[in-house]
């Protein structure tokens, strides 16, 4: 559990204020809330709280005021925005015809450390994050979170694209609150899809993280950088997914809309006009995020199959998060969408297909493995890895917060999680498991999938294992062609058919996605396979 903590620097914000403002703002009680300080000419300075706002004084701001404040400032960029080297503090200047500066809003910016518990299974995926949120509602703050957790806690290549030195605060040196990440700063904000372009061809990063995506050219980078594989964390304009939407400059981020033309029976069976609207291509930012206050968020784990359903007037599934005032993180759901499985970037159906492991019905194999009556007792799955990577299981765990913890002791060990590789340089360890009747669980390689069937499927089994037993499964045999078969079905007869939106299946080997390929054909519909190697997967088209 994470407890907020604020640095804001604001006495070095004060310092450039007329003294009259400063006074009076030494009276205000609500420094830590304040958000900006407001002065135009010939009007009294005004300081801006959440809800609120307080004037400052009788004393109207004169020019002297304000060219006192601007002398003592950096020089103003071409977006009229200024700031204090090594803060985070931004003050934004209102000009008449002749250039002269006739206002200022000094905003108060603060690194916040702690709202990144919101979204930190999320970064663990790998996969494009957009924030979404009215202004004022903390996604810049956010977003330089999360840059330092990818970069010092996650030791990824970052590399923050600046536009207006919000992020990273003004200066040639970024503040600390973006940990080790790099920056760029950008000359002016037409040329930000271009930084953002050159970011990718000369510096190599993992991932980068873009503020205010705004401009057409802007959205064609994301896609851009996205298609070459690196990861992106951006805020864009627009309170919802919905209003982007509807914003034909910003759409292609969650796919793009194309109007289709249905034929007679399709039309008929949708119940709808001929002519509808469908997403055209895959979501720039396959997870985004929905920022209605600063401890409230909307999460949307699979943006693709969001947008479908909205497009066909359905109402999406979200899930709420609330930052708790310990600094925890509380989940909850409408009462409407509760028992829906949702998991990030795989299409799922209704709530007796889970993709990935046999549904209830299907016949289990006599090789899968029975935990112990003890084991069912345990509030958490106590795993033992043998040559599997004890951070892809970690992650895997965090990922889908699965009640379960690795160990490093056989005799408190559930189960042991092996490739076939690592159980043959360790004999004895596979004599030990068979003499304390712990079940061997072998997967084909060393991958995060691989990994989170394995333990999807122990932990769907664990409650029904009906008496102590030890076994050897291979994952790569007949019970995985079986699985995939079945998965295959389920989603065509599920979702694909009845409620017309595609269906991405789990990994499988080329022998599975053949078998499955064929039973597409089948049903007369159309697939394509998706990934190389082992992470290849089908995904199955409606008609």
């Amino acid at each position: 559990m994470v407890t907020q903590r604020v640095t804001d620097d604001l006495d070095r914000l004060l310092d450039l204020l007329p003294q009259s403002v400063r006074l009076a703002l030494s009276s205000e009680a609500s420094h830590d809330q304040l958000l900006e300080v407001v002065l135009d000419l010939g009007r009294i300075p005004e300081a801006r709280y959440p809800g609120r706002a307080s004037a400052l004084g009788d004393r109207a701001i004169t020019r002297d005021d304000l060219a006192d404040v601007v002398d003592k400032l950096g020089r103003f960029g071409a977006d009229n925005r200024a700031g204090i080297e090594r803060t985070l503090h931004r003050i934004s200047a209102i000009r008449n015809r002749q250039g002269e500066v006739v206002g200022l809003t000094c905003r108060v910016g603060r690194a916040v450390f702690g709202t990144v518990a919101m979204v930190r299974d999320l970064l663990d995926s790998a996969q494009s994050l957009l924030l979404m949120g009215r202004p004022g509602v903390g996604k810049t703050t956010a977003l330089r979170e999360i840059a330092r957790v990818l970069a010092d806690e996650m030791q990824r290549r970052v590399v923050v694209i600046d536009t207006s030195n919000e992020i990273a605060g003004d200066g040639d040196i970024p503040h600390p609150g973006i940990g080790r990440a790099r920056r760029m700063q950008v000359s002016s904000p037409e040329h930000q899809h271009q930084v953002m372009i050159e970011a990718v061809e000369n510096h190599m990063p993992e991932v980068i993280v873009i503020d205010e995506i705004g401009t057409e050219l802007e959205a064609m980078a994301a896609r851009t950088i996205a298609e070459r594989g690196v990861m992106l964390v951006a805020t864009a304009h627009g309170n919802a997914l919905a209003n982007l939407i509807k914003n034909p400059t910003l759409s292609d981020l969650v796919g793009g809309i194309q109007s289709v033309t249905l034929g007679d029976d399709e039309a008929r069976r949708r119940r709808t006009q001929k002519t509808v609207l469908e997403r055209a291509a895959e979501p720039t930012f396959p997870l985004a995020v929905e920022m209605h206050s600063r401890h409230r968020w909307s999460i949307h784990a699979d943006v693709a199959a969001t947008v479908d359903q909205l497009l066909r007037g359905q109402q999406p599934t979200v899930e709420q998060r609330e930052l708790t005032s310990d600094g925890g993180m509380r989940r909850f759901e409408p009462e409407d969408l509760k028992g829906s499985l949702r998991r990030p970037s795989r299409a799922v159906a209704s709530p007796p297909f889970t993709p990935g492991f046999l549904p209830s019905s299907a016949p289990a194999d006599s090789h899968q493995p029975q935990l112990n009556d003890e084991a069912v007792r345990t509030s958490a799955l106590q795993v033992l890895c043998c040559g599997i990577t004890p951070q892809l299981v970690e992650q895997a765990i965090r990922r889908h917060r699965w009640s379960a913890r690795l160990i490093d002791d056989l005799s408190d060990a559930d189960v042991v999680l092996s490739v076939r590789q690592g159980l043959g340089r360790a004999s004895g360890l596979r004599r030990q498991a068979k003499d304390q009747r712990v079940p061997i669980l072998v997967i084909k390689a060393d991958t995060l999938p691989q990994i989170e069937r394995a333990l999807e499927r122990l932990l769907s089994r664990r409650a029904s294992s009906s008496g102590p037993q030890s076994a050897l499964v291979d994952m790569g045999g007949q019970d995985d062609e079986v699985a995939g078969l079945e998965e295959c079905r389920l989603a065509i007869e599920q979702v694909v058919m009845p409620q017309g939106r595609p269906v991405e299946l789990m990994p499988r080997t080329e022998r599975v996605r053949g078998m499955q390929a064929e039973l597409v054909n089948r049903y007369r519909l159309r697939c394509d396979v998706f990934g190389q190697a082992e992470h290849g997967r089908l995904r199955v088209f409606p008609p």
